[in-house]
């Protein structure tokens, strides 16, 4: 990874938002090994954006400068990176991995010490924007870790992100997105009661949503969410089951602390009763069925 070479990038996990990100990576020229828990899926994004299919995150380390893991959650995380066939199988020394998952703090912080015991750096460095930012390669990408391995990952995060943000040391990118993620949560939690509020108060939804979005009650949840919950559209842009998981660590997180987050907590009841319901896949504006199940009434 020196002059001007474009170093060789690794890319396991080709879900909804890695299969756009590796995309963004092929795109600006990175040679690119991608690997993925699904038969066939990396063969099949390989044969569409270029770049070489592998079988195991091993192999993927063996041909790459960084490795880039973009998974579930942090078992995963800690799986493909040192678990049986795992990156560190394949890793020469120097490497650098960049998860864009979003994990547990602490979680990355071990992953991280346990790979520096082998000389391979790391970078937490999850991102924000959902699906159409991660189309367009214009996410927000908060990232945690050293300076020089920040350095390294940079020209990475270009081609992905837009607002690119060192945020501290390991695990801050961690905390960060989840504390976002809950204040995303909280805020489709509050759209989707104050929807059903107006239906039953029987008011144009258009208009106070119009209302809302020119006034202080105006947010990106309204513009994104609002219109998928009048309809019941759930075309998963981000999971509800993934919501959850966010909201649930950064709740820990916040325990651990010991301070309260009672709107994530609220949030978090309303998506466990979404996911009860069958949503885990939906969109996470699925979260408007439980509370309309409340009210007993559907908009």
């Amino acid at each position: 990874m020196t002059g001007t070479d474009r170093p060789r990038v690794g890319f396991i996990g080709l879900g909804i938002m890695g299969s756009l990100m590796a995309a963004n990576l092929a795109r600006a020229g990175f040679p690119l090994t991608v690997a993925t828990r699904t038969p066939g899926k990396a063969e099949a994004w390989a044969a569409e954006h270029g770049g070489n299919a592998v079988a195991t995150p091993a192999e993927v380390a063996r041909d790459s400068d960084a490795v880039v893991t973009m998974v579930v959650d942090g078992a995963q995380v800690s799986e493909v990176l040192l678990g049986p066939d795992g990156v560190v199988e394949g890793a020469s020394e120097g490497l650098l991995c960049i998860d864009m998952s979003t994990i547990a703090p602490g979680q990355a912080r071990e992953i991280a010490a346990q790979l520096d015991e082998r000389g391979i750096g790391f970078v937490d460095a999850p991102v924000t924007g959902s699906t159409p930012k991660a189309t367009t390669g214009t996410l927000t990408i908060m990232a945690g870790g050293s300076d020089e391995d920040i350095a390294r990952a940079m020209p990475l995060f270009e081609a992905m992100g837009e607002t690119i943000l060192h945020v501290g040391p390991l695990g801050h990118g961690q905390t960060i997105k989840v504390i976002s993620n809950s204040v995303s949560a909280a805020n489709a939690n509050a759209l989707a009661q104050a929807l059903i509020v107006g239906s039953a108060l029987g008011i144009d939804l258009e208009a106070l949503s119009e209302v809302m979005r020119t006034g202080s009650a105006g947010s990106t949840m309204l513009t994104l969410k609002g219109e998928p919950m009048r309809n019941h559209d759930y075309t998963p842009l981000f999971r509800l089951e993934h919501m959850l998981k966010d909201v649930r660590l950064c709740i820990e997180e916040a325990q651990a602390a010991g301070v309260p987050f009672p709107a994530a907590a609220a949030a978090r009841e309303v998506l466990t009763a979404a996911m009860g319901r069958g949503h885990a896949d939906d969109d996470f504006a699925a979260l408007l069925e439980p509370l309309e199940g409340l009210a007993g009434r559907r908009l």
